[in-house]
């Protein structure tokens, strides 16, 4: 006799429907603003949430440029990156980093949520950061995520 009258249904690639969100950037806060995209890229906000597969939305951010840092994190917080040689080592400042190259800020952001495996690299390909306001991915008819 079975007893359990249920089956556990996991998305695969064959049921997953991913839907495109756009967020504008401007005047949020980087972390909570980071993590709600994560969640959204992840798929945590679906009902058929499942670890092991890519059932995340596509994200689109813009005006990545205006986001803000909360307390004095524009001038203190530091992006370090490790070439591997003596001497490689390289420092950037939040200020710097948003004058230099403004995506760079949401896109680190976002990558430091994710899985650190080849699932949270293929997650993070669903992201599309922009400076500007305008988006090449009107087709897909974004609807708006709610940042709260």
């Amino acid at each position: 006799m079975d007893s359990i009258s249920y089956k556990t249904i996991y998305a695969n690639k064959t049921s997953i429907n991913k839907k495109f969100y756009v967020v504008d950037a401007s005047e949020k806060v980087l972390g909570r603003l980071a993590s709600q995209i994560a969640s959204a890229l992840i798929g945590k906000n679906k009902t058929d949430y499942t670890p092991h597969s890519d059932n995340g939305d596509c994200v689109i951010v813009l005006n990545a440029g205006k986001v803000k840092l909360s307390g004095t994190k524009i001038n203190s917080k530091e992006y370090i990156t490790y070439s591997g040689y003596p001497g490689g080592q390289k420092r950037i400042s939040a200020s710097d980093l948003v004058n230099k190259r403004p995506i760079a800020l949401i896109e680190e952001a976002v990558k430091g949520m994710l899985p650190k495996n080849r699932l949270g690299a293929e997650m993070f390909r669903n992201l599309f950061v922009y400076d500007s306001d305008q988006h090449p991915h009107a087709a897909q008819q974004p609807t708006e995520l709610k940042i709260k």
